[in-house]
């Protein structure tokens, strides 16, 4: 019976994706994919727009077409990425993109006119479909946002995208956006030439229906001298592909072949024409889906996608979070203080002990947002109201209506359990208290509270508001419940929250330390600084180890090292380094004395000079010996061990959480995936002979661990 149920329901016909209405001789085309939050393009639906299209034919009444979408929200988010997981070879992908092609140029080529009407995000392939249209129109909403991001994924735009943008907006903005994935604002998108017009939400689709009946669509793209002189003609053409393979070269140190290839693509566009511009798009599309740095940025992108999902833990629902407190105002209590009232959107109340703190807190929220408001990236209004969010107090009053309470003060085990037992006298029984601890344990800041239920750990990176990672750090006696509401403002604060245990280090520093260790030792034998960082720079990462111990703190380091050797073993025991830098009073960029000089003639360089006085300091004598691979791989592969390891002992609960928490916590490389991707796609016995290599040439440290020779074995991997 059940078997004959199921059969019916499969033989049903699915509800369209596309409908056609008509409105006064003016055909709306609706896109509302069903089941979905959002609209994505897949290529199931070919045969239903083919349809659509010869229905349309028959019409003869219509003088006008408008195409919108069923979603409240939303536009069309993009082509759905898990058609290319599919894939098998370079050949399927680059048909995917010449069918995709083939429907576009279909839409372009109707004789009646097709306006494009844009609420909300139109990124991806569904700006490329927009652009299809013989015209756009778009909502002035704060969530309308326009965009080509496909080289987030390591892809190029594959269905006509890299020909019709700059046609559309110049030669040199269609490769700023492409180039980084850049979305543009309503106003920024008509100003820029890629919509015709901008209109409040409510009067959107009657705008486009006038905009189709008049016919006006054939709207010239915007041109001037400059931008004809820099892509109408061969010698200004060259001039800026020079300049932006340049800068593409700078920024990608070659790990991302999508930004040549788009480079390349765009020319043939400009120089052959518009049909060997879609067939070169085509083919490039093709080749990039096979490679291992878009499998890895996908495998990212869909481990995100996950992880926003998972809204309750171990099947607890988080509780109602509606006023927020803030213990410290400081450059993390002031930082999640910003993040809380600007991208949760809730009010926050501060606590400091001195009106200073207090002060640094407000400058400092006030400092960031009126950068927006003068990249009109924001209004004056919406800047007030967003202040408004944020109170500050010296005392406990307002923190009775605390839902949550985010402790943001020094590290000291003491100074913290006071802090609980204030807000245990202090707020209602249901308070949760979140301690932004990096080091210490939370079991150890629960002891002796009334309520350790209630008590988890939420480490911020710094800085708070760019930083997009955050750890949440259950103790053994932590509510369920008490984790699920800290996963949910966690991702209201715009952050991507990952779960580890209450172990020493958490994940992110425990893998961080042996990196950070091995440069030191790097250091110690001799290697230069900027070689250093340059060979990891390189590698992928966004700065070098040394870099980065500047920018964290020399001294934050040397205080978390003795703990990790302490509660892990020998193995994260630090080099004679971090110790003799204090003692010279060297604390990094926050104090102006560490690896790199940071003196007021200094401070506007993006690249810092080092600190030659520091090679006395330590008696060494730089000069470059080892290759820049080898310096590389020296810190990468004790990061890696380290990484199985936590994986192992449960520190992360999955090989994704574990990626994601490298790439968004201390810049893993992106293209690789993460620690546990990166190893997958080597190959795990690849990976123990590498190591293998490094514990002949440089020592015992390279031993791979016994996980890792335990997945070899038994033949299986991370995915």
């Amino acid at each position: 019976m059940n078997d004959v149920i199921q059969n019916s329901l499969a033989e049903q016909p699915q509800p369209a994706t596309f409908t056609l209405r008509e409105q006064d001789e003016i055909g709306i085309i609706t896109m509302d994919v069903p089941g979905e939050r959002m609209n994505t393009l897949r290529d199931s639906f070919v045969d239903e727009i083919n349809h659509l299209l010869t229905d349309i034919k028959t019409k003869k009444h219509l003088t006008g077409l408008v195409l919108c979408s069923g979603k409240p929200d939303s536009f069309i988010a993009g082509a759905d990425v898990n058609m290319l997981a599919a894939c098998t070879s370079a050949k399927q992908a680059e048909d995917l993109s010449s069918a995709g092609q083939a429907i576009f140029n279909q839409l372009g080529e109707l004789e009646l006119p097709l306006i494009a009407a844009i609420h909300g995000p139109c990124l991806g392939g569904g700006l490329e479909l927009a652009m299809a249209c013989h015209a756009r129109v778009c909502s002035d909403d704060a969530k309308t946002r326009l965009g080509l991001p496909e080289v987030q994924l390591g892809l190029i735009p594959g269905s006509g995208g890299t020909q019709r943008l700059p046609a559309l907006v110049g030669l040199t903005k269609a490769l700023d956006m492409m180039l980084t994935g850049k979305q543009l604002r309503a106003k920024q998108a008509l100003k820029a030439g890629l919509v015709d017009d901008m209109v409040p939400a409510s009067i959107l689709l009657d705008t486009a229906i006038a905009l189709a009946r008049s016919g006006k669509t054939q709207r010239q793209p915007k041109q001037n001298i400059k931008n004809w002189a820099l892509a109408a003609n061969p010698l200004g053409r060259k001039l800026v592909f020079d300049k932006a393979l340049s800068t593409v070269n700078a920024k990608t140190r070659g790990n991302y072949p999508a930004p040549q290839q788009l480079l390349e693509v765009i020319k043939v566009g400009l120089e052959q024409g518009i049909k060997q511009g879609l067939a070169a798009e085509a083919r490039a599309f093709g080749k990039l889906v096979m490679t291992p740095e878009s499998a890895a940025l996908r495998q990212l992108f869909f481990a995100t996608t996950e992880m926003k999902k998972e809204t309750h833990w171990q099947g607890a629902k988080p509780a109602t979070l509606a006023h927020i407190g803030v213990l410290g105002g400081g450059l993390m209590g002031g930082g999640i203080a910003f993040v809380t009232a600007t991208k949760a959107g809730l009010p926050v109340r501060i606590k400091d002990i001195s009106h200073q703190g207090i002060n640094h807190a407000m400058a400092s929220a006030h400092g960031l947002l009126a950068a927006k408001v003068r990249k009109r990236h924001l209004r004056a209004t919406e800047m007030q109201q967003q202040l408004g969010r944020i109170t500050a107090t010296l005392d406990y009053s307002g923190f009775a209506r605390a839902d949550m309470v985010i402790e943001a003060v020094f590290e000291d085990v003491d100074v913290k359990r006071s802090m609980v037992a204030d807000i245990e006298a202090h707020c209602p029984a249901h308070t949760l208290f979140a301690t932004n601890t990096s080091s210490l344990p939370i079991h150890q800041i629960a002891k002796g509270a009334a309520r350790p239920e209630h008590i988890l750990g939420l480490h911020y990176f710094s800085p708070v508001d760019k930083m997009p990672l955050a750890e949440i750090i259950p103790h053994a006696g932590t509510a369920p419940a008490a984790v699920a509401s800290a996963l949910k403002l966690a991702r209201a604060q715009g952050k991507t929250p990952i779960v580890v245990t209450d172990s020493a280090g958490f994940y992110v520093n425990r893998i961080l330390a042996p990196y950070l260790n091995e440069a030191a030792r790097l250091l110690l034998e001799g290697e230069p600084i900027e070689v250093i960082d340059s060979a990891l720079v390189d590698y992928g990462f966004p700065v070098g180890p040394m870099t980065l111990l500047d920018e964290v703190g020399i001294d934050v380091a040397a205080k978390i090292s003795p703990i990790l050797a302490q509660e892990l073993g020998e193995r994260f025991k630090a080099p004679d380094v971090f110790s003799k830098l204090l003692d010279d009073n060297r604390h990094g960029k926050k104090n102006q004395r560490g690896f790199y000089r940071y003196s007021d003639k200094n401070s506007r360089k993006k690249t810092k000079p080092v600190d030659d006085s520091l090679y006395a300091l330590l008696n060494v004598k730089p000069q470059s010996q080892l290759p820049a691979q080898d310096l590389a791989e020296r810190c990468v592969l004790l990061m890696l061990n380290e990484a199985a390891i936590a994986l192992d002992e449960g520190v992360v609960t999955s090989a994704r959480d574990g990626d994601v928490g490298a790439v968004f916590g201390i810049g893993f490389p992106p293209f690789a995936g993460g620690p546990f991707f990166y190893m997958h796609q080597l190959g795990i016995p690849a990976v123990i002979e590498k190591m293998q290599t490094y514990t002949r040439k440089y020592g015992e440290r390279f031993t791979p661990c016994e996980p890792l020779l335990r997945l070899a074995e038994q033949g299986k991997s991370y995915y």
